[in-house]
């Protein structure tokens, strides 16, 4: 089978105008990037449609090292409810440089569900990831620069909480000090670097209703405190307007095509580890006012995505998913079973049995949300029939769930008719309920912690750090402790320790810091030893990125 870059470049795009006007968007509204890539404004929702169109979530089991292949699903099913006949669109995060550099090689999908030009989309896109750096570290610099500037008239700043932030996995920026040399170069401080998918910016891009609201919660971005106590902010340094500038075009949701030409929305990117893990809520709107089925996708395991995807981004939203489906694979079933990487594409019922486990708890996580599930199992080549029928058999007779093989990679959309043709089935003859959530806005910080980390991963005790509970305090101070949470944990595990794999349960949960997001509207409570500046693996896919006769290889 050809690569995935090959695959792309093996499609005949349609001029982005022609995608365009093929769900209804009228031409002189579509803003070329080039010939295959467009803004649309956000004045085209309309919520009377969105009300209408049918939501579909994409999640997935934990997420191992061998990979699940979720965006594959979530392109493949776009793909094959066009197949049959409905209006689909699919609405996806964009890729960042980080993974794509280190780790991942891209994340536009893969072999014949891909979303494309796979290259630019993968690279640097529209701009919008430098527009959110050069916007996150623009507010770093007029903050130095107002501590330089006001330090002779005493004023100072207790607590800086705004760092900067980069689109590269680079461990050496994790800790750093700013301001070294002579007194003219700035004041000397300990800071670091986050990576861009992890900035509040990314996450106000994403969770903004309008522009306005946009600027709304810049301005609440919360920078410090002062001696006395008192919260700083972006509205302080009076800079909201100049840094909204600087987002003007990112706000905008992008229109891409797929390897079938159908329409895709692919806007906004935080990771869901680190972040809350979802496209921004303007793409998926507009998606849904063009569109009768819209596939959405959250990032990593259920745990984490579609936990966040449900009571962040629903709750703030209103958007009511239909159904949500879970996306499993033999390989990824078979190491949280106890089998070793290197075995894990060899036949083992025992292992495939041992590693439901994971799958059950994932889907009794999403039933407690009031969604009606069904379980996408991703084929690979080295999968048997008795592992497919397995997986089959208990799914339908053991978790009462629909089951369907999906063979989206090799196949493209009639790869995934069958993924298809169920979902319109159950969502058709089985009414969705209304979204219940972990915790309510009332509940403390605590509890909100707490119930996700025993309801959701399986936890038996939350501990907290002595600087994450004066966090809390601070966050109890100003009066903003409605906001949401947002766990920041490995993907690897339910719990914060990425080497157990399968069903953990009864563990201890610690809290070491709570960053407080003012202007996004949320906390990120850090749990264990993640890191919100990934570092770079041994062998970078950096390695095998090149340009070989114009063209360029390496991407996946």
């Amino acid at each position: 089978m050809k690569s995935d870059i090959e695959i792309a470049r093996s499609v005949e795009l349609k001029k982005i105008k022609q995608v365009a006007e093929s769900i209804d968007i009228p031409r002189e509204e579509v803003e070329n990037y080039g010939r295959y890539i467009a803004k649309i404004p956000e004045h085209l929702i309309d919520q009377s449609k969105v009300d209408k169109s049918k939501l579909i979530l994409v999640t997935a089991i934990t997420a191992t090292k061998a990979g699940i292949g979720k965006t594959t699903v979530s392109i493949g099913l776009a793909l094959g409810l066009n197949k049959i006949g409905k209006k689909a669109i699919v609405a996806l995060r964009e890729p960042s440089l980080g993974p794509c550099f280190g780790m991942k090689g891209g994340a536009a999908g893969g072999g014949y569900a891909q979303v494309l030009p796979m290259d630019k989309i993968n690279l640097h896109f529209t701009g919008d990831f430098h527009a959110i750096t050069s916007a996150h570290n623009m507010i770093s610099a007029l903050l130095d620069n107002y501590l330089y500037q006001n330090k002779s008239k005493g004023f100072g700043l207790k607590e800086i909480l705004w760092k900067r932030v980069l689109d590269v996995n680079d461990r050496s920026l994790r800790n750093i000090v700013s301001g070294l040399g002579n007194k003219t170069d700035g004041i000397t401080q300990q800071s670091g670097f986050d990576i861009t998918p992890a900035s509040e910016i990314m996450a106000i891009l994403c969770l903004a209703t309008d522009f306005e609201d946009l600027r709304r919660r810049i301005e609440n971005i919360l920078l410090g405190f002062t001696y006395e106590g008192e919260a700083f902010t972006v509205k302080d340094l009076g800079v909201a307007g100049a840094i909204t500038v600087l987002l003007k075009d990112a706000i905008h949701p992008n229109l891409v095509q797929t390897t079938e030409n159908t329409a895709a929305f692919v806007h906004g990117g935080p990771f869901a580890n680190i972040a809350h893990g979802c496209n921004s809520i303007l793409a998926t709107k507009m998606a849904m006012t063009y569109g009768d089925y819209v596939v959405t996708e959250a990032g990593f395991g259920a745990d984490l995505g579609a936990e966040k995807f449900y009571n962040i981004k629903c709750r703030k939203s209103g958007l009511q998913p239909a159904l949500t489906v879970i996306v499993a694979t033999a390989q990824g079933l078979k190491m949280h079973g106890g089998v070793s990487l290197d075995k894990i594409k060899e036949p083992n019922l025992e292992g495939l049995r041992e590693g439901l486990r994971n799958l059950d708890k994932h889907v009794r996580n999403l039933k407690s949300f009031g969604q009606t599930i069904i379980v996408a199992f991703n084929r690979y080549a080295a999968d048997t029939d008795e592992e497919m029928e397995l997986l089959r058999n208990h799914c339908e007779n053991n978790l009462k769930v629909g089951f369907a093989i999906n063979n989206a990679f090799t196949d493209g959309g009639e790869g995934a008719k069958e993924l298809a043709e169920l979902v319109v089935s159950t969502v058709e003859n089985k009414p969705s309920t209304p979204l219940e959530f972990t915790y309510k806005d009332t509940d403390t910080i605590e509890q909100k912690i707490e119930k996700i980390s025993t309801g959701i991963y399986g936890a038996s005790v939350v501990t907290y750090s002595s600087i994450a509970r004066n966090k809390i305090k601070l966050a109890k101070e100003m009066g903003i402790t409605h906001f949401p949470v947002c766990i920041a944990k490995t993907q690897y595990s339910f719990s914060a320790d990425p080497k157990i794999y399968g069903a953990v349960n009864n563990f201890e949960f610690h809290i070491k810091d709570l960053v407080i997001n003012n202007g996004a509207e949320m906390f990120v409570a850090i749990a264990g030893e993640i890191m919100r500046m990934p570092g770079l693996p041994k062998e970078p896919q950096a390695k095998h990125i090149d340009i070989v006769d114009g063209k360029i290889e390496g991407l996946s």
